[in-house]
């Protein structure tokens, strides 16, 4: 949800320290640099929050904030106090004006973000989401867990990525860890004594830093109930033990939207090769079909004008992968683009019993393809 957040002080440097603050955030920064525009602009804008100052000049932040919550319009606008003065008498008197909040001056940023967190909902703004990680991309993963051979056993799953796994054992080395480190995904074993997961969980979603970040509860098959309450206190996915590794990178991947692309498609040469993997589910199917698309017309974007689509991998073929196979000659077709098939003779023979590949050739390698577009080209 897109928040406006009415900023009012006389310091530009403070100004600029706010919109910093709140730059990564789907948020919008109006400015005003003293009482008298600050009431205009909170009369015009109708913000979701105010931060004001107290020491301004022509108006200051009290007389302003004595107007606001006189007026029916602005009364009911949350403001957040930005004090210089740390006296506790002049604190309980801007208090009983009505503030939901107050900062002490100098202040970070990330304590501004806290605190404006707790009183309006601010998500990631779309400039952080569009920069979408991809598969091979850092990501912190933090495991809570209180027995480390788990921990050692999703390290030991998921080493073949980039991700960077910590572990750690209790509630309250998670808190530490993420007041420093936000990660991009959080595994918690809901074995974990006292309740201690669901604990933990609480105290995550009600922090701005990890409020928005994937959480995973993790228990044995047939720990049930702990599961479904787990499911209905809000926790993004279930992963059980025995620990599938494969699943859980496919569940991390999507939970976190990883472009996940680089799987099936890569530029090689003058070539956009497309590979179907061993043992495809439909997920997997439907996963390919998602990129099919905008990453043909990217690799013609990008000056590349011949496709080679591998399925030698495959033990066998089915009407979802020929369809699939369809649709990505379609697009090539219609971007006139030069494709070729690799697959070896079982592939091949199968394809015959299809009336929709029954004339497909294939060639046996990649390269063989490649040569093959390369000596019609010359």
């Amino acid at each position: 949800m897109h928040v406006k957040i009415l900023t009012v002080d006389d310091s530009r440097a403070v100004r600029i320290i706010i919109k910093k603050a709140f730059n990564s955030y789907d948020c919008e920064i109006v400015e005003a640099a003293n009482g008298v525009e600050g009431l205009a602009a909170a009369s015009k804008e109708n913000p979701d929050i105010i931060l004001l100052d107290v020491t301004m000049p022509v108006m200051d932040g009290v007389e302003m904030l004595t107007k606001l919550k006189a007026d029916p319009i602005t009364k009911g606008i949350p403001v957040i106090m930005l004090t210089a003065e740390a006296g506790k008498e002049n604190v309980l008197k801007i208090a009983k004006i009505g503030i939901r909040d107050y900062i002490i001056k100098p202040f970070k940023g990330e304590v501004l973000v806290e605190k404006v967190g707790r009183i309006v909902d601010i998500r990631p703004g779309s400039e952080v989401e569009t920069k979408r990680k991809k598969l091979s991309d850092e990501c912190e993963i933090l495991v809570v867990e209180d027995k480390e051979t788990i921990i050692n056993q999703i390290r030991e799953g998921l080493e073949h990525t980039s991700w960077k796994i910590t572990g750690v054992n209790s509630a309250g080395e998670a808190i530490n860890f993420t007041q420093f480190t936000i990660p991009d995904t959080i595994i918690i074993s809901l074995s974990l004594p006292e309740e201690e997961a669901f604990s933990l969980f609480r105290m995550l979603r009600s922090n701005t830093k990890t409020k928005y970040v994937p959480i995973f509860g993790m228990a044995v098959k047939t720990a049930i109930n702990e599961q479904k309450y787990a499911q209905q206190s809000g926790f993004t996915n279930i992963i059980t033990k025995p620990i599938n590794c494969n699943e859980l990178e496919t569940k991390i991947s999507k939970a976190i939207n990883l472009d996940t692309s680089e799987r099936y498609f890569t530029l090689e040469e003058e070539f956009l090769v497309v590979r179907i993997p061993e043992n495809v589910q439909n997920s997997t199917i439907i996963e390919i079909r998602g990129y099919l698309k905008a990453q043909i017309s990217n690799s013609v974007n990008n000056g590349y004008n011949k496709v080679v689509f591998e399925v030698q991998s495959q033990k066998s073929v089915n009407m979802d992968i020929i369809k699939l196979m369809v649709e990505a000659m379609q697009i090539c077709q219609d971007l006139t683009l030069t494709y070729l098939l690799v697959g070896d003779s079982k592939v091949s023979s199968e394809c015959l019993g299809f009336e929709e590949s029954k004339n497909w050739i294939f060639h046996e390698s990649v390269e063989e393809a490649k040569n093959s577009l390369v000596k019609v080209a010359g």
